[in-house]
């Protein structure tokens, strides 16, 4: 879910999306949903009926749907504000790695990446890489007034928060292509305002928070 950097023709940046982008958005939406799914309501274990197990399905589609697509366009947007040309593109080998830890109750969510090509100095990259955390936190404060409603829309609610805050946190990972690493290597004290308070969070929810 970070950006990397990848040469592609064209005249100009602007935000379009080609038919192979939008294949890989949507097979990453669609396992992604599953995956935090089988977290959620581990069916693979006998905890649940088929027909639960389809209505988290597609609860997550809207929840996950929201904060994954989000997040991606995030990067995007704010790669084309900056001059580059952009584009996601799915990683199915993290994708397959996401189901089979989701069956053994661990989700590794690096669904693949969007990039971009174009000159850009080291601060503008990492605002492009922020651009897809601090859209999960603000997504988290429009889902937590739902909370307070009853099913069905509470349920999203309390899944909305829960999603958003985890996958800001595991963005802001400092390693590898996850957006963290690139704001790390431009501010530590930046990279730190970002990471405490997302780690603090998700874990608060991850604790103590039921998400459905």
């Amino acid at each position: 879910m970070s950006t990397r950097t990848r040469q592609r023709a064209g005249s100009g940046p602007e935000l379009t999306f080609s038919d192979r982008e939008l294949i890989d958005l949507a097979v990453a939406w669609l396992t992604l949903s599953v995956a935090f799914s089988l977290i959620f309501v581990p069916i693979h274990r006998g905890g649940s009926s088929v027909g639960y197990f389809l209505g988290m399905v597609g609860l997550s589609l809207v929840t996950v749907g929201v904060a994954f697509l989000l997040h991606e366009l995030a990067h995007k947007v704010v790669a084309i504000e900056h001059g580059q040309l952009a584009e996601f593109r799915a990683d199915y080998q993290m994708l397959f790695l996401a189901l089979m830890g989701a069956l053994v109750g661990f989700l590794f969510a690096a669904p693949g990446a969007v990039y971009h090509r174009g000159r850009i100095t080291q601060r503008e990259n990492a605002m492009i890489a922020l651009a897809g955390p601090v859209t999960n936190h603000l997504l988290a404060v429009m889902f937590l007034p739902l909370v307070l409603l009853p099913a069905p829309l509470g349920t999203i609610g309390q899944m909305g928060v829960w999603i958003n805050l985890v996958l800001a946190a595991f963005n802001m990972i400092p390693f590898g292509p996850l957006d963290g690493k690139s704001v790390y290597d431009w501010h530590k004290g930046v990279f730190a305002l970002v990471f405490v308070p997302s780690v603090l969070l998700a874990g608060y929810v991850v604790l103590f928070v039921n998400p459905f």
